[in-house]
């Protein structure tokens, strides 16, 4: 509750001093790049206007209570202008109000919204007219002034605390949402309208502007994620140039998240869009997507707030190996390389992954992992925590991994055999030690020889671990007595 309360308390900081920028228009001359002509000022500094057409754009600041008025709707004019209506209805919308404060100018904040609900008819419609160039250049402006902006500070940056938990902390709702939400339905429908001509639009959607909405991945509210989610899913299917900018811009982000800060807001909807992209690789994959996988998503891993998005990163890994099966043993290895020490819950998620993986496997590339693959899982059937051990022990009711380790039984079952004996004759839990009779049963079944081998080599080691034993006790009592004699 604490949190919460420091939280709404600060809203209005930003999460660096490097992104708190208020954000107007540069020259009109440059008509290639929108996002690039933005100017960014900071807050204390006077807002920024541009000259098109006769039409004064504004930046950021508010106008004066009373001097905004009602245009009319689309279909209350003529076709003919209703180009010059559709400029005229951008100009309103790029002023910004203040959202902290509900009573304030309350008539220019549902003008506005009105402003903005119309245009989003008008762009998805399409009977009224195309749009012309100059004025889609002209909305593309007003959607960057709207949504690249200061984000909040997150709840650790309130707080100074590292142990606050995403999970149970109350997601941050933007107050300015109800006009967001229309800007960025805007964005999507004029991205995926048939009308939208992709030569044109690259002109203003271009890498900046496609660079600073990856930077809007970090804000808090989920209903933002969601709208980015999607608009930059789209964005990557309509204009193909983009694609490797964007999986590049992608891949930044996660180096960042995985080596520098492992805070990051928006790393679930990241990894939903990889996974569809990843399911849309042509075959042979080629190398950049392999590199991709063991620099970016592999080390994804280790990050703690992996909880987060490990359903995500699951499935984005498990689409690499079912596109490349040779991949299984890179993923595996990969995993076990940053198998967790001490976090029971995460190892938990591992062994779920695990399983998936394994699914999809091999039996070649089975075989070349299997003994560092279950020194882990005998590890991990004798973990003290009950859910580590049985979710160890599930893997054995999975038929296409039960034939992967029939074919291999002989490596397989003496690395396990001293865990699953062990679990019997100690484990605390009932649970596990039902289902590893169920596993030992498995095996004997399996081949009666080898079971009957790795008991008698079971039953030496044993004999010599106590033999060891006997003799170093046997050796302290000789150092305790002559002490005593010493003495």
């Amino acid at each position: 509750m604490l949190n919460r309360i420091i939280k709404r308390g600060q809203r209005k900081l930003s999460k660096s001093d490097g992104n708190c920028n208020d954000y107007g228009y540069g020259s009109p001359g440059n008509r290639n790049s929108v996002a690039s002509s933005i100017v960014v000022n900071h807050a204390s500094r006077g807002g920024v206007a541009a000259n098109h057409g006769g039409i004064v754009v504004p930046a950021t600041a508010a106008p004066p209570s009373g001097t905004i008025e009602s245009l009319p709707m689309f279909r209350e004019v003529p076709v003919s202008e209703r180009q010059n209506l559709f400029l005229r209805k951008l100009q309103i919308c790029c002023f910004q109000f203040d959202f902290d404060d509900s009573l304030k100018m309350v008539r220019e904040k549902e003008i506005k919204r009105q402003c903005l609900g119309e245009l989003v008819d008008f762009v998805q419609s399409g009977g009224q007219g195309k749009i012309t160039e100059s004025n889609q250049e002209e909305m593309i402006r007003m959607v960057s002034v709207n949504i690249f902006r200061c984000l909040p500070p997150a709840s650790h940056e309130n707080t100074g605390s590292d142990s606050v938990d995403p999970e149970e902390d109350e997601p941050y709702l933007d107050p300015s949402w109800p006009h967001l939400q229309l800007v960025y339905e805007l964005l999507l429908r004029y991205v995926v309208s048939s009308d939208t001509d992709t030569k044109i639009a690259k002109r203003y959607i271009d890498n900046s502007f496609v660079l600073k909405l990856l930077d809007l991945f970090d804000s808090e509210d989920p209903r933002e994620r969601e709208y980015l989610k999607t608009i930059l899913h789209r964005i990557y299917g309509k204009f193909m140039v983009h694609r490797p900018f964007i999986r590049r811009g992608i891949n930044n982000i996660f180096y960042r998240f995985i080596y520098e800060t492992e805070r990051h807001s928006g790393i679930g909807e990241l990894l939903e869009i990889l996974g569809s992209i990843i399911n849309g690789f042509a075959l042979p994959m080629k190398e950049e997507h392999k590199l991709f996988l063991v620099r970016a998503l592999i080390p994804l891993h280790k990050p703690k707030p992996i909880a987060l998005y490990h359903q995500q990163l699951s499935y984005c890994i498990t689409q690499f190996v079912e596109k490349d099966y040779k991949l299984a043993d890179t993923v595996i290895r990969g995993l076990l390389k940053y198998w967790p020490v001490t976090n029971c819950q995460k190892e938990v998620l591992f062994l779920g992954e695990l399983e998936e993986v394994l699914e999809a496997t091999q039996a070649a590339e089975f075989q070349r992992c299997m003994v560092p693959l279950f020194r882990q899982i005998a590890r991990c059937l004798n973990s003290s925590h009950f859910q580590v051990a049985e979710r160890a022990l599930f893997l054995w009711n999975n038929e296409h991994i039960v034939n992967l380790i029939a074919q291999n039984r002989s490596v397989v079952l003496p690395i396990i055999f001293a865990a699953l004996e062990k679990n019997i004759q100690s484990h605390w839990n009932q649970a596990v030690n039902g289902l590893t009779i169920n596993v030992r049963k498995m095996f004997l079944d399996m081949d009666v020889e080898l079971f009957e081998e790795c008991q008698r080599q079971y039953a030496e080691k044993v004999a010599q671990a106590r033999e060891l034993e006997e003799r170093r006790e046997l050796k302290w009592q000789q150092l305790a007595t002559a002490a005593a004699q010493g003495g």
